[in-house]
């Protein structure tokens, strides 16, 4: 038979959701919105890309 598993001590469990808070700030709030800019910096290239005489397509569509 199996015996009892001790409990977790409560600062484990502080330190977790302190970790976890941090990690959901980091990527909500920093990560998620230099992504979204670097995208729409891409898209604006692209876009400005292809109003230039002469552009070529990178891929070609078979």
């Amino acid at each position: 038979m199996r015996q009892a598993k001790a409990r977790v001590p409560l600062w484990r469990w502080a330190l977790w959701w302190l970790i976890l808070g941090f990690a959901l700030v980091l990527f909500y709030v920093l990560l998620t919105p230099i992504w979204m800019g670097l995208r729409a910096l891409a898209w604006l290239a692209d876009f400005r890309a292809r109003r230039r005489p002469g552009y070529r397509p990178p891929v070609t569509p078979s």
